[in-house]
């Protein structure tokens, strides 16, 4: 997984969003603030690195985080960039 992926705060929000189930583009696009297209590729670039997977249903794909590694590793790195920015103490 490249880290650098989790820069852009778009694919932040719909990572964080995610790691409570599937969701499919027009939601993740509404929870980002960006137009379905954006928002697509984005997922596109995420399934390319193996953090999300999707399955189609009918006409629109739901994705979701691709295990509970991934879900542990993405919640562990987003708590760490919250530490960060918040000032608050590092804990082990």
């Amino acid at each position: 997984m490249s880290f650098t992926l989790l820069a852009d705060p778009i694919r932040v929000k719909m990572l964080w969003a995610l790691r409570d189930g599937e969701l499919d583009v027009a939601n993740l696009a509404g929870i980002a603030e960006c137009r379905p297209t954006v928002a697509s590729q984005h997922l596109s670039k995420l399934r390319l690195a193996g953090l999300v997977e999707a399955d189609r249903d009918g006409r629109r794909m739901l994705y979701r985080i691709r295990g509970g590694h991934v879900r542990a590793l993405l919640s562990e790195a987003l708590f760490h960039a919250d530490h960060q920015v918040s000032g608050l103490p590092t804990h082990d």
